[in-house]
Formats: C-alpha cells, structure tokens, sequence
C-alpha cells in the first residue's frame, strides 16, 4: 500500500526512468519491454509523477475527450469455456442468470436508452463461444442494422470467435466495433484457460480487422499475473494494432476458481493504466469492469492516470453505476464528454 507521507514529502520531481520514456513517446516513438519493465520497477514515491506522465500523454494524442461505452449482456450462462474469472461458464458453480439471446426490439430498446442517457457505444454482448444458431445470427444482425441506421450511437458487439463471412455480415449490417479480449498474456493464459488457445482469440481479433471492422481488445488485471505479463499483453495489443483496449479488474465471483483472489490495490491498477497508456499512446484506454471495486475513491484518478474512456452502467453479470455519476466525475476534473 502507498505510503502518502512518503508521496508527498518535499517537492515531486521527474524521475529519469520517467522522463526518458516520456521523451521517447512525446517525440513519437515507442517504448520497448525493458523500458516498460522500469516503470514497472518504480518505487512508490515516484507514483504521482508516473501518472502526470501518463496523463500528458493522453493529452498530447488524445485530447481532453472521454468516450463512454455501455453493454447488454445480451444472453448469459451456459458457456462451454473454463475461463476461471467467468461467472457466465458452465464449469463453474455460480448463482448467475442463464437465459437465452434477448430479441432484436430489446436490443435496440436499451441501445437508444443508452443514447439518451450521453453513451457513445452500445455493445452486444453473448455468452458462449460463437453464434452457431442461424436464427441468433440474423436477430443480431437485424439489431445492428437498426441501431446503426438510426444513428444515435455506435453498434458494437461481442459475440466470441468469428468466421470471416459473420465477421463480413456484422460490417455490413453497420457494426462499427466488434470487441474480444485476449484477457491476459499469451505466458499466463493456460492459468486462465484451458478449453481454448490464445491463438484462437488472436485470430478472431485479425479476422474482425480484415473486414474493415474496429477492434476493442484489452484483458483483465489482478488475476496472477505478474507486471511483467501485464507489459507482455500491451505489448501484444500493440502488434495485433487495436483500436480500443479495455482494461478490467478482477472481480472475484463465487464459485470461480479466482473467488478468493485477493482485489489489485488501487495504486498498483493506477500504475498499470499509466503503463498500457505509455506502451499504446494512441489508442482508446478504456476503464471498465471491475474499476469501482478495485480502485474505490481513487476512480477519478484513473482518467488523469492515461484512461481515456469508459464504460458505464452495469457489467455483464456485476453492478456499475449510474452514467450520470461517471458524467460528474468527468466534469469535474476539468474533461469534457467526447462528441457524439
């Protein structure tokens, strides 16, 4: 835990780490894994200095703007994966709801009340590893096709591996982003799962990119893994050249194999968005689930720690909070909701 004293005891100043890939990612250039791995390696003192970085960063290539984004879980349980953080896999024992894909009218109902309440994106979120069902498909693509043709907010989906016809399909009915985690690095995956490779999630990711779509790709931190995998998956979201990466924080369900796994603190996950935002200077970082129970009142400290974006409202399977706290919140540090 940080040591507030220590923090701000005598006058802040730049350390070298810092200010050396400060420098190099200000000029336009990228930092490399071992220069990642000293940020990493910083001692809690120099914490407010990695996040003003962090933050002047995100001002120099992505504004003052903050994005929101919010989901449907749009049909929950029964997913034949045994990824160990998921409430929704039918390896587990979980108290989660299980019913089957909501109609298109539903979809689109929460879509344009997402619109009313300042949301930017609204995502269609399936458990399960596909969409086999051929009446699934078309009721997702009719829901896509009229959210997108009403324009009030962007249509994004999440609906687990994808063949290049579907992937085709989705483009074309209007989906703008379609998002699929990695979730961790490729070093730490089988911890998480074993029912699938990352390679398969990879492809998926390339697949969406080769039909013209958007990719939000991102993972969940606090599950084990060591900061040097957190370095690891940035790295690799970097190569793969997503769009949008969202960063989750682990949740702890019942009945997971990761119910007992003890929360991130809040500094660590503020230096870990300070991190990804120096290793992806240009790209969408997205605080998402898990945000408000890892980082508590230190929330607000997440867009002034290299977020650029959010997602708001409730989760697939946990509670959020109301847009219209995370609007105040943007406000009042002096940020302003993007455009719609």
């Amino acid at each position: 835990m940080v040591n507030l004293r220590t923090l701000f005891r005598g006058k802040l100043v730049v350390f070298p780490v810092i200010q050396q890939a400060l420098e190099i990612v200000l000029s336009g250039g990228s930092i490399g894994r071992e220069e990642a791995l000293e940020l990493c390696n910083l001692p809690q003192e120099a914490m407010l200095d990695l996040l003003v970085a962090a933050h002047r960063i995100r001002l120099a290539y992505k504004g003052t703007a903050v994005e929101l984004c919010s989901i449907v879980n749009a049909k929950s349980g029964r997913c034949t994966e045994n990824c160990a953080f998921c409430a929704q896999s039918a390896h587990h024992h979980t108290a989660v709801d299980v019913y089957p894909l909501l109609p298109a009218e539903e979809l689109i109902r929460r879509a344009r009340s997402a619109a009313v309440s300042g949301v930017h994106r609204f995502g269609i979120v399936t458990s399960g590893t596909r969409i086999s069902l051929l009446e699934e498909w078309r009721e997702i693509l009719r829901a896509v096709e009229v959210i997108a043709t009403e324009g009030k907010i962007w249509p994004d989906a999440s609906l687990g591996f994808l063949t290049s016809e579907q992937a085709r399909e989705l483009q074309e009915a209007g989906l703008c982003m379609y998002h699929h985690n990695l979730e961790t690095a490729p070093s730490f995956f089988r911890q998480i799962c074993t029912t699938h490779d990352i390679a398969e999630d990879i492809a998926t990711v390339e697949v969406a990119k080769e039909a013209g779509l958007k990719v939000c790709c991102g993972g969940i931190l606090g599950m084990g893994e060591t900061p040097a995998q957190r370095v690891e998956l940035a790295l690799l979201l970097r190569e793969l050249d997503v769009d949008s990466v969202p960063l989750n924080f682990l949740n702890p369900i019942p009945g997971t194999p990761l119910e007992h796994r003890p929360l991130m603190e809040p500094w660590e996950a503020l230096k870990s968005v300070a991190i990804f935002r120096f290793i992806l200077p240009d790209k969408n970082i997205r605080l998402c689930g898990g945000k408000e129970k890892t980082l508590r009142q230190l929330l607000p400290l997440g867009l002034l720690a290299g977020a650029d974006s959010l997602m708001t409202g409730n989760y697939l399977t946990t509670q959020g909070r109301e847009s219209s706290l995370d609007l105040e919140m943007i406000r009042d540090l002096g940020l302003v909701i993007a455009p719609a």
